[in-house]
């Protein structure tokens, strides 16, 4: 770790110069505690701060935002009563102002001086961040070096987006209590920010000096007012009627692009989140956040690149997925859901972790999400692991995407006892994008000319396009009926 920056040193780096104004009014002192007393006076001096927090507003990047930071420097950014109701306060006045609220805590945790009655300042401060969200406003935050105990518990994890300082000391338990409780030291590097990030509990991990653009690259996406209509792009020539079979051997081409491919060229504001938040991650999902053409949106991508034969789609990555679909539903973006995958993972791992549950509650929650959304086939769409990304109030399709119960191959197995029969199978079961229309399954079809892997930028352009497009249409529709709409089409679908 370099020198440690004071709250209102970090502040003056996150915001426009000149901009930053106090919120913070003086503190109730504590009684009967002379002792106490003098060591707050003792942290005054030192600091030039009456508490360990500093509250107010500025310009990022000319956008206003509210901002909390913690000082180490005073009591090891410890939460009394007086720092938590400064916090309450902050977070209140953000709400009612409709600000999006930036949190930079460094702290020890609660502070022992006042006991347990400061522990349980954390239940108001959550509380109140609670409220924030609820209102559809945007919490991020910034772990700085140390974020231990009820702080990182508390409002230090509640980000819809969570950032932290390089080689950061972040976790639940101090080390020195570990060691004095358990006579022995915590193990190493468990604790670092990089390690948080590794498993999927962090979004990012980069050093004070970026985070301003950082954060105004997510508030560009949270905060965008989606344009009023965007042109329907005109296709070139009528779709090519080619066989269930040849659409499934496209997909699988190893150089058909992926969502990584449409967003390279389709997507602006790009910020691409990591893991659960929950100490998982699953390299075959990809979590963002994007705009196209100007619109917004939670993007959920099943990431061709990170499925492999040895590390399938897995439950982590659908329950990442949820993540994505919980954000859509707080900051009441559009969700984009991307289908892309061989399948889901078949194995004694996935059963243990609950695979089955997992797609089971993708499917609850998607088809009830109050946000509007918009599913894309892409490619390859196999069994429950794609499935669970379908339910949407609009589905797009690639030409050459599909999609099935199982790999034609599968179905081939289980009807003739053999794989000889995938191709009749695919052609039977109706799994091109094609069928799918004509069954009311997808809604529009994105042509190939003849196949995406030969044009890869501008096949994603297209894509993106359309995308943006049917995006505009949605977010301009009353909620409630949107979402009465998308009920009764899979009430009756196949009827």
């Amino acid at each position: 770790m370099t020198g440690r920056l004071s709250a209102l040193q970090f502040l003056d780096l996150l915001l426009d110069a000149g901009s930053f104004q106090r919120w913070d009014t003086p503190p109730r002192q504590p009684e009967g505690d002379d002792e106490y007393a003098a060591v707050l006076a003792r942290a005054r001096e030192r600091t030039g701060l009456d508490e360990a927090v500093v509250t107010g507003a500025g310009l990022l990047r000319g956008r206003r935002v509210a901002v909390m930071a913690c000082e180490f420097g005073f009591l090891g950014g410890s939460i009394g009563v007086a720092a938590a109701e400064r916090l309450v306060t902050a977070v209140e006045r953000a709400t009612a102002e409709r600000l999006p609220l930036v949190a930079a805590p460094v702290s020890g945790g609660t502070r022992m001086q006042e006991g347990t009655v400061a522990f349980l300042q954390m239940v108001k401060i959550s509380a109140a961040l609670a409220r924030h969200k609820a209102a559809g406003l945007p919490y991020l935050v910034y772990l700085r070096h140390p974020t231990t105990g009820g702080v990182f518990a508390s409002w230090g994890s509640l980000g819809h987006v969570t950032a932290a300082e390089p080689g950061a000391l972040i976790g639940f338990l101090g080390p020195r209590v570990y060691q004095a409780l358990y006579g022995q030291p915590f193990p190493e590097g468990v604790q670092l920010a990089e390690n948080l990030y590794r498993h999927g509990i962090i979004d990012a991990v980069l050093p004070p000096q970026k985070v301003g653009d950082f954060v105004d690259r997510v508030l560009r996406v949270m905060c965008a007012i989606p344009p009023v209509t965007i042109p329907a792009p005109r296709f070139e020539e009528p779709l090519e009627d080619v066989p269930a079979w040849e659409s499934i051997t496209r997909s699988r081409s190893p150089r058909r692009p992926g969502v990584r491919s449409l967003l390279r060229y389709a997507a602006t504001d790009l910020v691409v989140l990591n893991g659960t938040g929950e100490g998982e991650r699953d390299p075959g999902l990809l979590l963002a956040l994007a705009r196209f053409e100007g619109v917004s949106c939670v993007v959920l991508g099943q990431d061709r690149q990170g499925q492999t034969p040895t590390r399938p789609l897995g439950p982590g990555a659908l329950r990442e997925a949820r993540r994505g679909m919980r954000l859509a539903a707080e900051l009441r973006l559009p969700l984009v859901t991307v289908i892309d995958t061989p399948g889901a993972a078949l194995s004694q791992q996935a059963e243990e972790r609950g695979l089955a549950g997992e797609i089971a509650r993708c499917l609850a929650e998607l088809v009830t999400l109050e946000a509007p959304t918009l599913c894309l086939l892409l490619g390859q769409g196999t069994g429950g692991g794609a499935l669970a990304l379908v339910p949407a109030d609009r589905v797009i399709a690639a030409a050459h995407a599909w999609l099935s119960p199982l790999p034609p191959e599968g179905a081939s197995a289980i009807i003739h006892r053999d794989t000889a029969h995938a191709a009749h199978m695919a052609a039977a079961q109706g799994v091109r994008a094609r069928d799918l229309h004509t069954h009311g399954i997808v809604d529009r079809i994105v042509p190939e000319y003849p196949d995406a892997a030969d044009e890869p930028e501008s096949f994603s352009r297209r894509l993106g396009l359309v995308l943006a497009q049917e995006l505009a249409d949605l977010v301009r529709q009353d909620p409630q009926q949107r979402l009465a709409a998308r009920h009764d089409r899979y009430r009756r679908l196949g009827l």
